[in-house]
């Protein structure tokens, strides 16, 4: 895997992905960009420089050992009766989500026969049972079916799945990262969709050629011996593994002054933003920069770095407009933080 740390450029994506992993509350990321810019690569290795968790020992939805809103049912009922479980450490799954999938192979199904003969819940665990806790991608989002993208954004949002067939109900924890990708000349998603995903990064091909050569030379040189490059790269990808940890720790303590507040939702307001995602979002991923850089108050340098990346897409009323690049954004944020903004 490349290591995520020698990724060159690409600054808002990075960014992005950082902050949905120290709070995944902020309700994932949609990566919109040129072909060949490096999206897959740097999700995946993403997923390769997270740390280990604790999980419970064989658990099929990754099972948090202590956190009953991570547990899946069978767990939490054995915590409750005083049984002792074991436990593991497991590294972050990263789960692809292909474009052909159904709605069974995502959300799981059950065994209705087996369920009507010896009256147990036979359950069929799916894609959205594997990412919990971990990060779900999907390439090409904006081809794959509405209604699958719903089901996708209904489970991170609510950090549950559940699965209903004639009358059995089974439901299991589905907190993951969801990121998606696409290239914007095969179509933009709905407005309404979008608007569900926490950020929105927009990608363009690099145009400095010395930094152009500085890529092609780098992943020349993975190529050619991955693991020497790996070794390289292990001191920088150690520390900011250990930054993650930390701003993941750090997070609960962070805070942001009721002015500033006020002044992001003034923004948001001027922008015409529909509901109050908006809002929440800028709050969140303001306080997750904070965070990520060591410190426990929100300036407001670190909402300028994230408003753009919170608001852009949820602008856009009209299903045929472009997203916005920022520059309505970073207009609004100048006019109502002021000179404080300067």
């Amino acid at each position: 895997m490349f290591p995520f740390t020698a990724i060159v450029g690409q600054e808002e994506m990075k960014l992005a992905l950082l902050l949905n992993v120290i709070d995944p509350k902020i309700g994932g990321v949609m990566i919109m960009g040129d072909r060949g810019t490096g999206k897959s690569t740097t999700i995946r290795a993403l997923a390769d420089l997270l740390p280990e968790i604790e999980v419970v020992a064989d658990d099929p939805f990754n099972s948090h050992p202590s956190d009953p809103e991570m547990m899946g049912d069978e767990v939490r009922q054995k915590i409750e009766q005083g049984m002792e479980i074991a436990i593991a450490l497991k590294n972050v799954q990263m789960v692809d989500l292909p474009l052909g999938a159904t709605e069974d192979r995502v959300c799981g199904t059950i065994d209705i026969e087996k369920a009507l003969s010896e009256g147990v819940k036979a359950f069929e665990p799916g894609l959205l049972a594997k990412a919990n806790r971990g990060i779900l991608y999907v390439d090409e989002v904006n081809l794959l079916d509405d209604h699958l993208v719903d089901v996708l954004l209904d489970s991170a949002a609510s950090g549950w799945n559940t699965v209903e067939r004639e009358g059995i109900s089974i439901r299991h924890p589905a907190r993951f990262v969801l990121v998606g990708s696409g290239n914007p000349e095969e179509g933009e998603l709905r407005p309404q969709l979008l608007d569900r995903f926490g950020m929105h990064a927009e990608i363009r091909t690099v145009k400095e050629p010395a930094l152009r050569v500085q890529i092609v030379e780098q992943r020349t040189e993975f190529d050619q011996n991955p693991q020497e490059f790996l070794d390289e790269s292990q001191l920088e990808q150690d520390a900011l593994r250990q930054k993650l940890v930390e701003a993941q720790a750090r997070l609960k303590k962070t805070a942001i002054d009721h002015d500033l507040r006020v002044k992001i939702s003034q923004v948001c307001s001027d922008l015409d933003v529909d509901g109050l995602r908006g809002d929440i979002v800028t709050n969140r991923a303001a306080r997750a920069i904070a965070a990520l850089e060591g410190r426990t108050e929100v300036t407001i340098d670190d909402i300028r770095r994230v408003v753009t990346l919170c608001l852009r897409h949820r602008l856009r009323k009209d299903p045929l407009e472009s997203i916005d690049s920022g520059y309505k954004v970073e207009k609004a944020f100048n006019q109502v933080f002021g000179e404080d903004a300067a």
